[in-house]
């Protein structure tokens, strides 16, 4: 079985390591340089931040809606650091310097929202962590001084790469994609450590696991901050992606849309917040030309019920239901 999953994620790397390649010899290059940028690019980046959340739910038990605002504290402390933003808050950081400090923000944050929702679970945790990134939104919306208000911050166009823009198509996807596997292989390697068998032991009976001997609210915590390392990442890059950060980054539609993409890839595995986010990034790029793009919100909310109804696990849990049906397992 192992054998199986190791062989079918290389040969899925190696698909989208050759993805850009194979979209040069088949499309215009104007087109080849859209889908990989604006599509696969865009989905590997808001992967990352709907990974955050699924991590928290398949391996700690809780759903958090803070992730999206999470990602936008690294992508305006970047904004705010970084030297040639637009307006110029503090500025003088190289994005060498500005974007650690972004993912460390991130991470702290993460930190605090843990810290703070700790001793909630289920809807309880849901409406705090919903009441926390609304909050963090109002501020930044109504602070000018430090966040540009409404307008938000532009010109965060990233570093120079190999004498290349960051925002080169070919160059933005594979960073986004590099960044995408290490912190996939990060949190699969985490869960099989000491820590994340704690944690799942925790999601699965905390109270087994506190009497033996183990600190329940101090693993869920540092959860949150792992969660908050990855939201940072991506938000990070999302940053860099759109060429700067507004309120609207953070707000309600934008945590909504993180969740519905870890719902339709699947809360059973991180890989499936890359499955949904790909979806989500299709639909969300094509609506016009597939339905109407005032009415995206009905095209994806159709979307999204008929893969819940078919498969309450997403995606992934397709993947598996057809797997046993070729296999003739039982579930």
């Amino acid at each position: 079985m192992r054998d199986r999953l190791l062989l079918l994620s290389l040969l899925g790397l190696g698909l989208m390591a050759a993805a850009p390649f194979l979209l040069q010899a088949m499309l215009p290059a104007n087109q080849a340089q859209f889908w990989t940028a604006n599509v696969l690019g865009r989905a590997a980046v808001f992967g990352i931040i709907a990974m955050s959340l699924t991590f928290l739910a398949t391996y700690g038990g809780f759903i958090s809606l803070a992730q999206m605002m999470i990602a936008g504290v690294a992508g305006y402390a970047v904004a705010v650091f970084v030297e040639g933003a637009v307006p110029r808050i503090v500025g003088g950081l190289g994005y060498g310097l500005a974007i650690p400090l972004g993912v460390l923000a991130a991470t702290v944050m993460g930190l605090i929202v843990g810290a703070v929702s700790v001793r909630t679970r289920d809807i309880y945790l849901l409406m705090i962590t919903l009441a926390l990134s609304m909050g963090v939104f109002r501020f930044v919306e109504t602070n000018i001084a430090w966040f540009n208000g409404y307008e938000g911050i532009r010109n965060v166009v990233g570093p120079e790469l190999f004498g290349l823009g960051f925002r080169d198509p070919w160059l933005f996807y594979y960073v986004a994609l590099g960044t995408a596997v290490l912190l996939l292989a990060g949190v699969l390697y985490l869960v099989r450590s000491p820590f994340g068998l704690v944690l799942q032991g925790i999601r699965d009976n905390p109270r087994r696991v506190a009497a033996l001997g183990y600190n329940v609210a101090l693993h869920r915590i540092a959860a949150f901050g792992v969660a908050g390392f990855i939201a940072g990442c991506g938000g990070v890059l999302a940053t860099i992606y759109n060429i700067g950060i507004s309120p609207g980054t953070i707000g309600l539609g934008a945590t909504v849309n993180v969740l519905i993409m870890s719902v339709i890839g699947g809360l059973g595995h991180p890989v499936g917040a890359f499955l949904g986010s790909l979806i989500f990034t299709i639909f969300d790029t094509f609506a016009a030309n597939l339905y109407d793009r005032d009415r995206f919100n009905t095209l994806i909310g159709a979307v999204f019920l008929i893969i819940v109804l078919v498969s309450p696990d997403g995606v992934i849990g397709i993947g598996a239901r057809l797997r046993r049906l070729l296999g003739g397992s039982k579930p």
